[in-house]
């Protein structure tokens, strides 16, 4: 499956047709849509479960595409997924199931229970038999059947798979109202299983991915109701999509989106041809999030002022696409931090001209 085509779409997309991923997106499209169009006016602080679009995804087998063998399935299309899902604002913890916390335990060989699953990254602190920490920012705990734990240690990961009702959680969210929990445990040195500390940066790097590809559809979705609102709303007797200084708006969106899409397309095509864990890709998701982190700031600003003071309000729908897309560009590793790794690898590189092409990066 074509991964240049993975996160194709949008508003401003006049070249999509029918590709080998069509079928996907739409199947994806329409199971989000059917969710959003239900929950439209239910929606608030913080967040909640949607229990329905997580049964439907589970029926169309989407939940754990990655990590299920058999499906043969790679990042093209669960990032074909997790954009087309972004986009219509989906309460559920896709991302962290399949790509993070599913796959996590199969590399400690561990057997994680049916559902939606999060992840808790944490420094260990060994006492004794156990393991304790304290993880910050976990995605949905209570939503989910299992908390899988990955401890960092200076000799490595230490990952366990445990109930929610074992550990102490602590209740929080982002700014789109999405839980993101302190989760306190204390577990038996038993339950553990260590792994290399290469995991732990691969878990890393495969959730700033995640967040990239999710970005681009909350990125996405804002610039189709910018577009819808300046169409719809008259002024002075015309649309203020016929204003010049709107169409200039528009156009700095659209140019901030396809700038965002293209590297965010190359870090799904690194993933796709090298897999995750490897420099390429490593260096392709460091691209990714630094322009993505630039674009939602002007992109977010841009929606806002278009709708108007309806774009500022909870029963507008724009904020759940605004606020995601400004939560997640912070998470696994915000802008500024991405941009120093970057600078970290343009001052390591031999020639700074292979940074700028993406060669040589596979040592």
């Amino acid at each position: 499956m074509s991964a240049q085509k993975a996160l194709a779409g949008g508003v401003f997309d006049v070249s999509i047709g029918d590709d080998d991923i069509a079928e996907l997106r739409q199947l994806v499209d329409d199971i989000g849509r059917r969710s959003f169009d239900a929950r439209l006016g239910h929606r608030g602080l913080p967040e909640q479960f949607d229990q329905a679009l997580w049964a439907n995804l589970e029926d169309s087998g989407l939940t754990r595409l990655t990590s299920t063998p058999d499906l043969g399935a790679g990042p093209a299309e669960l990032a074909t997924v997790l954009r087309g899902l972004a986009r219509r604002a989906g309460a559920v913890p896709l991302a962290e199931t399949d790509l993070l916390a599913a796959w996590l335990a199969q590399q400690a060989g561990l057997t994680p229970p049916p559902g939606p699953l999060t992840v808790a990254i944490a420094d260990a602190k060994p006492a004794g038999s156990r393991i304790t920490g304290a993880a910050n920012d976990v995605p949905w705990t209570r939503a989910s059947a299992a908390v899988v734990l990955a401890a960092r240690s200076p000799a490595g990961v230490h990952v366990a798979v445990t109930d929610a009702g074992q550990v102490k959680i602590t209740d929080g969210h982002n700014l789109a109202g999405e839980p993101r929990d302190r989760v306190d445990f204390d577990t038996p040195v038993h339950r553990f299983r260590l792994l290399d500390a290469s995991v732990g940066a691969e878990l890393l790097q495969r959730g700033a991915w995640a967040r990239c590809v999710q970005v681009i559809g909350a990125l996405d979705a804002a610039a189709e109701s910018s577009v819808s609102h300046t169409r719809e709303r008259v002024q002075f007797g015309r649309a203020l999509s016929t204003f010049q200084s709107v169409q200039h708006a528009l156009a700095a969106m659209a140019g901030e989106i396809e700038r965002a899409r293209a590297a965010a397309t190359l870090a799904v095509a690194a993933a796709t041809d090298y897999g995750f864990g490897t420099a390429p890709t490593e260096y392709a998701i460091t691209v990714a999030k630094v322009v993505l982190g630039r674009a939602v700031a002007r992109v977010t600003a841009i929606a806002h002022q278009l709708h108007g003071a309806i774009g500022v309000t909870a029963e507008h729908h724009l904020w759940l696409f605004t606020m995601r897309a400004q939560s997640w560009a912070g998470e696994f590793g915000g802008t500024s931090r991405q941009a120093r790794t970057l600078g970290h690898i343009a001052l390591g590189a031999k020639d700074p001209w292979d940074i700028i092409i993406g060669a040589n990066l596979a040592g």
